[in-house]
């Protein structure tokens, strides 16, 4: 490293900084020294310039009597090495040499920002399954892990980073994550149910359980983030002596699970039937009773008029039948069967009273009979059977044919019979039932010319 300028005592000012392309954990040494070749590689001078980029941290690690003591310094930074900058430094720089003397310390450089790219392949090994206990298939696993350094503190506790050898660390994580992908694969099949012949399949499934169990063991073991997993490929020995009777063992079930899924789909398929039949079966026998209960109703309504006025007749007769005895009353003159003039006012009095009523009875009734007039004729009671299904329900009028019509229940593709038909037909032909699917809205057609 170029110098930096000379302090009061004479003492070199050094600039420290790392110029590395690529690496993780860099030791930064003045320059033209080499690794142990004397103490002067740890002698910083106070006031010598840092320079730390951006995704990078400078660590100082000061070795005491009392234990190692750090103080990290994260990027963007440069400036000069100042007290208010380093904690620990400020307890132990002398002030022998008006703050310039020198201190001991190993400077690191550690890289936040780099990814490093990890291949690892897992050679054969038996993967069992559970339907076959005892025969073991070779399996084999290629991928690559991709990982960085996100808490250094974490990291430094775990790693040396005196003589960090970056590819020997590399090594260390590979073994590690041979044996995490080895484990995790051979507990597949009795863990996630899934046959040995078919875990190629499953491949996207499996990575993220591999990723999910390597991710906290990555940082727990190593101080390391994992940024990514990805499973590039899972090849079983096909030339294994058990290779076919697995595939085989599989294929059978498959083929079983298959069949049954059949089964259920078709019975599914005729329980909806049978339960939409019965559900048009009950709505018809639903709207008959209303039809039938509305008929009754309109029957009693038009009946209660002439109840009535037979019950009002019988009043009156009683009536005028007692009328004729009030001028023979005997009201006390001793001439029994004599002419009796009260009785006869009375008796008029009343056979007013009786006029009027009648009169009214008279006028009611023939408001009745002129609205019975007015109401037009029933439209005939044409009724049709349908088929649902395969099944026979009705019989049904127009007005209840118009409603299923209008739910859905009646298609013009829907079979109906009535009397006098041959044979059953689509509604479409009937020429009376297809009115019921006719556009609303249509207009009328162009009127006659005039003459």
């Amino acid at each position: 490293m170029g110098l930096f300028g000379r302090g009061k005592g004479g003492g070199l000012m050094n600039v420290i900084r790392c110029d590395e392309e690529e690496y993780m954990v860099w030791k930064w040494r003045p320059e033209e020294q080499d690794a142990n070749s004397t103490t002067r590689e740890n002698s910083i001078r106070y006031g010598s310039s840092l320079r730390v980029k951006d995704g990078e941290v400078a660590v100082f690690v000061y070795r005491q009597k009392d234990g190692t003591m750090q103080d990290f310094i994260e990027g963007p930074y440069d400036d000069t090495i100042k007290t208010a900058n380093f904690p620990v430094l400020s307890s132990i720089v002398g002030l022998a040499f008006g703050g310039e003397s020198p201190f001991q310390a190993e400077i690191y450089f550690i890289n936040l920002a780099g990814n490093n790219q990890l291949r690892f392949a897992v050679p054969y090994f038996d993967v069992f399954d559970p339907r076959l206990p005892d025969h073991g298939v070779p399996m084999a696993v290629r991928g690559t892990m991709t990982f960085n350094i996100t808490d250094y503190k974490g990291f430094i506790k775990l790693n040396r980073l005196i003589n960090f050898d970056h590819e020997q660390f590399k090594k260390q994580i590979k073994d590690a994550v041979t044996k995490y992908v080895k484990g995790v694969v051979t507990n597949i099949p009795q863990e996630m149910g899934i046959p040995a012949v078919q875990m190629e399949r499953q491949l996207l499934v499996i990575n993220d359980r591999i990723s999910n169990y390597l991710k906290p063991r990555m940082e727990g073991d190593f101080g390391v983030n994992m940024k990514a997993l990805d499973i590039g490929a899972m090849e079983i020995d096909k030339e294994s002596p058990y290779y076919e009777e697995l595939r085989q063992l599989t294929a059978g079930n498959t083929a079983r699970t298959m069949n049954a899924q059949t089964d259920v789909n078709i019975q599914n398929m005729q329980d909806t039937q049978r339960i939409n039949a019965e559900n048009v079966a009950e709505t018809m026998r639903i709207q008959r009773e209303e039809a039938q209960r509305a008929q009754r109703l309109q029957t009693e309504t038009n009946f209660m008029g002439a109840h009535s006025l037979d019950q009002q007749t019988e009043v009156l007769k009683t009536g005028a039948k007692s009328l004729g005895q009030m001028g023979s009353v005997d009201l006390g003159g001793g001439q029994a069967g004599g002419m009796n003039p009260a009785g006869m006012m009375t008796g008029m009095m009343m056979g007013g009273a009786m006029g009027q009523q009648m009169a009214g009875m008279m006028h009611s009734m023939g408001q009745q009979m002129q609205g019975a007039m007015k109401t037009p004729p029933p439209i005939p009671n044409v009724q049709y059977h349908i088929s649902v299904n395969g099944s026979q329900l009705g019989p049904f009028n127009m007005q209840q044919l118009q409603q299923m019509a209008q739910n859905g229940q009646l298609t013009p593709q829907t079979y109906v019979w009535k009397q006098g038909m041959a044979n059953w037909d689509f509604v479409c032909n009937v020429p009376e039932l297809a009115s019921l699917f006719a556009a609303p809205g249509t207009p009328p057609p162009p009127p006659p010319p005039t003459l």
